[in-house]
């Protein structure tokens, strides 16, 4: 057996060696315990519900870089909330303290590097911590991995326990995945269907060239009839812009 003390109210806690988890009898608090040390077990509580998650989705699908429709025709396949484990490092840099985050559990899921956790938010995982029945994945990666790449000198080291909405969705016979950060309603997203850039560069490119070629006109003639090239270009260009807007206009329409 093995012993620590308890990092809220300093009551000793006995453990078997390979013990990742303990609670303090004391205080109920949980305890993390890694390799490099004990440290305290947070937790983070969901301030973003199902509504907020789905709301945030939609505004993202009618964003100007989803494809089109996006926001009406995609196909919500699930939606679930997931505590996913992270190393939280607070380390003192040139006086100033600094707070890292970083992945405790393996994961393909995208921006989980890019984590923020506001320090207000954040709770001691004891008996007044009610989790809600969301799923809580276990961390498979250890602590000490990130330990040497931290700059400056530790000042504390947690597991926190971060809130997600999982989503999952389908378009166009596909199947997307992203994240909602479950505190802040920030999103994440690896692969998603994004707009055809290939019609607007094409509207962009016809429009450069027939506006270039009616300012070439516009000079020859100018010089073949010695008038003012303006005089012949100007009023070629005022008939072009309405037809260069109907075909920008149906591109938007369409794509």
């Amino acid at each position: 057996m093995a012993e620590i003390k308890c990092n809220k109210c300093g009551a000793p806690i006995q453990f078997e060696m390979g013990d990742k988890f303990v609670k303090c009898s004391h205080c109920d608090t949980q305890i993390y315990i890694d390799r490099s040390g004990a440290g305290f077990y947070y937790i983070m509580p969901f301030l973003i519900d199902q509504a907020g998650a789905t709301g945030t989705f939609k505004r993202w699908a009618a964003g100007s870089k989803t494809a089109k429709d996006l926001d009406t025709l995609a196909q919500v396949a699930s939606l679930r909330q997931q505590y996913f484990p992270v190393y939280l490092f607070k380390r003192d840099v040139g006086g100033n303290e600094k707070v890292f985050i970083e992945p405790a559990r393996s994961t393909t899921l995208p921006g989980l590097h890019s984590l923020k956790v506001p320090g207000g938010d954040i709770k001691i995982f004891d008996q007044n911590t009610n989790a809600g029945g969301v799923e809580m994945q276990k961390p498979d990666l250890d602590m000490t991995a990130y330990l040497p790449k931290m700059p400056g000198a530790p000042k504390e080291q947690a597991l926190l326990y971060f809130p997600l909405w999982l989503l999952k969705y389908s378009f166009g016979g596909k199947q997307y995945d992203l994240i909602i950060d479950g505190s802040s309603g920030e999103m994440f997203v690896a692969d998603f269907p994004s707009r055809k850039g290939a019609p607007y560069l094409l509207i962009a490119a016809g429009a450069f060239g027939v506006f270039l070629l009616e300012g070439i006109l516009g000079l020859l003639l100018s010089l073949a009839l010695s008038v003012i090239g303006w005089v012949i270009a100007i009023p070629l260009m005022i008939i072009t812009l309405p037809i260069v807007f109907v075909g920008a206009y149906t591109v938007v329409r369409r794509f």
